[in-house]
């Protein structure tokens, strides 16, 4: 009997990890076409990101249902307790991750109408940084590699650094071109948004790294973002 036990709890574990891995596939796919959306100007890739929201929010549901079913039935300890809890963080952090996909693409719709700029490239290469950072923070979830989830913990600031250079680029854009101002602000929202999730991969190798060790990263993360404090200097 103790030999059932101990197997229906571990294919448990099992079973919510395998939904996870699901879920984290799903948000790197909905982020992926979002920022695929503004690149090719395709509309209808958009629209598909926006309707495939619905999925991420339920697969969070699920993950929620099975982990309160683990720790009610089974009162999990140590490492198993540790990837309970971790299993219903990530997949919020997942969640955040799939509404900022469902944004971007919403204004690559609005955007899509308008006449392209040089600036979409930027963006596109700031979204596969992220989209980078998302991949290797999954596969240290999937491979309980505490290291790996600190590498991606470390290059945040990378993020922040292209968020910082977009960002004065769209202020110049827009100085130089009133005409623009509208477009642009709708790149910086989604600049803002790429950044976002960038965060959200620092936040899930946290997650994993406590997860796996039990212990914390530092509390002071690496971060880049100096937009809040930029100065805008009107050229003459």
């Amino acid at each position: 009997m103790a030999d059932h036990t101990v197997r229906a709890f571990t294919e448990q574990l099992e079973a919510l990890a395998s939904s996870v891995a699901q879920m984290g596939g799903l948000a790197e796919a909905q982020l992926a076409d979002a920022i695929d959306a503004i690149a090719r100007r395709d509309t209808a890739r958009a629209e598909a990101v926006v309707a495939g929201d619905r999925k991420v929010d339920e697969l969070q549901q699920q993950i929620e249902e099975q982990a309160l079913r683990v720790l009610a039935l089974r009162q999990p300890m140590a490492v198993d307790l540790r990837e309970t809890l971790a299993a219903i963080k990530i997949a919020g952090e997942l969640e955040r991750i799939g509404d900022l996909a469902k944004n971007i693409a919403k204004r690559a719709i609005v955007l899509n109408r308008e006449q392209p700029i040089r600036l979409a490239q930027s963006l596109a290469r700031m979204g596969s940084q992220s989209l980078a950072q998302l991949k290797a923070v999954l596969d240290a979830y999937s491979d309980r590699d505490p290291d790996s989830a600190e590498l991606v913990w470390k290059q945040d600031g990378e993020i922040d650094e292209m968020y910082n250079s977009l960002f004065r680029e769209l202020l110049t854009y827009m100085m130089e071109d009133p005409r623009t101002i509208g477009l642009c602000t709708h790149f910086l929202f989604i600049a803002k948004n790429v950044e976002r999730a960038g965060d959200h991969c620092t936040n899930i190798a946290e997650v994993v790294y406590h997860m796996v060790t039990g212990g914390h990263l530092a509390l002071e993360r690496p971060k880049g973002d100096t937009t809040a404090s930029a100065r805008i200097e009107k050229k003459d």
